[in-house]
């Protein structure tokens, strides 16, 4: 019988978003395929440097520890453009840091998108902008991985910290679409209105159950994975947010309404592991303490929900 991924936790990352790989990037966008490729051939044995990704992904896989080999909770497969034989830089690099990735797949520059349903992907992180917006629109939970300073890349402990915001990434658009189209008097009485209705499902959603059900594994003692919603929301507001958690039955361990406040400093106490939002007002900030990633639309461009 095959290996199941099918009831596992599968994250894929590009090999960009796990070792800093931008000096390559530059030669490749400066000078071409041909000068990235040679580049990478001749320094196949040079060690790589942790990418803004690293942190989350060595945490996550220490969850395994947790048990038996032949019962795996958590798979990374590095999902990359880079062609085969320009591979063995990266894998060279996995073993040196002794991370115990087994699955790769190296398209040669076809589209990455193409197989993330094949290898039953949660979670997609990249560096690329088209990558992740090609694999949002084919449902899967993709962000584009940020630079940050090098010390946010160093683990604070083996429990994995994610944070998330709520409008566009947990929940749908449409409430923030409220407000940036009508302001906040109407986006306050709009959810007053629906505070009994949930929020509809966002481009996380389905990742955050996923998340929910591994917790639930570690129902009598503590789980080595840990959630935060980390919102601009504030009363009256996040009553919506509360029960639409609740009837979606998921798990979230810390929320924080912030009214409009920044978010950085709550996102750098929690030692997040990884910060999901979708405007860069906020990650501006976030990257600079925490991994950032943002989760792309196209619909919204401005910060949201100032202070009421």
């Amino acid at each position: 019988m095959g290996y199941n991924l099918t009831d596992k936790l599968v994250v894929a990352i590009s090999s960009r978003a796990l070792f800093d790989l931008e000096d390559e990037n530059k030669i490749f966008e400066e000078k071409g395929l041909d000068a990235y490729y040679k580049y990478q051939l001749e320094n196949e044995s040079a060690p790589l440097q942790k990418g803004t990704a690293y942190r989350l992904v060595e945490n996550l896989l220490k969850i395994n520890n947790h048990f038996a080999p032949n019962e795996k909770q958590v798979e990374v497969i590095v999902l990359s453009k880079n062609n085969a034989a320009t591979s063995l830089r990266i894998t060279n690099a996995i073993h040196q840091h002794n991370l115990p990735i087994e699955r790769s797949a190296w398209t040669s520059g076809n589209d990455i998108s193409n197989y993330l349903k094949a290898f039953k992907v949660d979670l997609f992180l990249s560096a690329d902008d088209e990558d992740v917006t090609h694999a949002i629109e084919n449902g899967i939970a993709a962000a584009k991985i940020l630079p940050t300073q090098k010390e946010t890349t160093n683990s604070l402990g083996e429990q994995v910290r994610i944070a998330f915001d709520g409008d566009a990434v947990l929940f749908s658009e449409e409430s923030e679409l409220v407000y940036k189209k009508h302001g906040l008097e109407a986006f306050i009485n709009h959810e007053k209105e629906n505070k009994d209705n949930p929020l509809s499902h966002g481009p996380f959603a389905k990742l955050l159950h996923v998340i929910s059900s591994l917790q639930a594994k570690f129902k009598d003692k503590q789980s080595p994975i840990r959630t935060a919603l980390v919102t601009a929301r504030g009363a009256p507001t996040h009553e919506r947010v509360i029960k639409t958690l609740n009837v979606w039955g998921v798990r979230i361990d810390e929320a924080f309404f912030l009214g409009g406040s920044e978010k950085y400093e709550v996102l750098q106490a929690f030692g997040a592991d990884i910060f999901f939002d979708d405007q860069d007002c906020h990650l501006d900030l976030s990257s600079g303490v925490v991994p950032s990633a943002k989760v792309i639309h196209r619909s919204i461009e401005e910060c949201e929900l100032p202070k009421p």
